[in-house]
């Protein structure tokens, strides 16, 4: 699958667990995306200020600023990129605040790839503004 025009897609990697974001950045680069990696919720949003996400795929629990913390942030900003949960926590608690806070679907590690470009390819979607 492959971004849906010309230009490839920027997708933001927030996660604290190095080797998979390198994991996901492989997954992404090797499907014509170009990815942006971050390893705390303060270096996410500073980026998202200075620069345009086409998504943002994001983990929920990390040292600092939280990925609940991030959604919030981003629920702040009206030219926030879309976010995609990506977490180890197979509670749907966690799931239905990722969701109450804004994120357009919540997956569980290790997600599947065919998963994962899904995921993208519906956030990415244009979204007709509301009348």
């Amino acid at each position: 699958m492959r971004p849906m025009d010309e230009h490839a897609r920027l997708i933001a990697i927030l996660d604290d667990e190095v080797e998979f974001r390198l994991a996901l950045a492989r997954v992404l680069v090797a499907h014509r995306f170009e990815c942006a990696s971050f390893t705390t919720g303060e270096e996410l949003i500073a980026a998202v200020a200075a620069r345009h996400f086409d998504c943002v795929l994001l983990d929920l629990h990390m040292p600092g600023m939280s990925g609940f913390d991030v959604l919030t942030a981003l629920q702040q900003s009206p030219a926030a990129p879309p976010a995609i949960v990506i977490t180890g926590h197979d509670d749907p608690a966690y799931r239905d605040r990722g969701l109450a806070l804004g994120a357009l679907a919540c997956h569980r590690k290790p997600i599947r790839t065919a998963d994962l470009l899904t995921a993208i390819a519906q956030a990415c979607e244009p979204r007709s503004a509301p009348p």
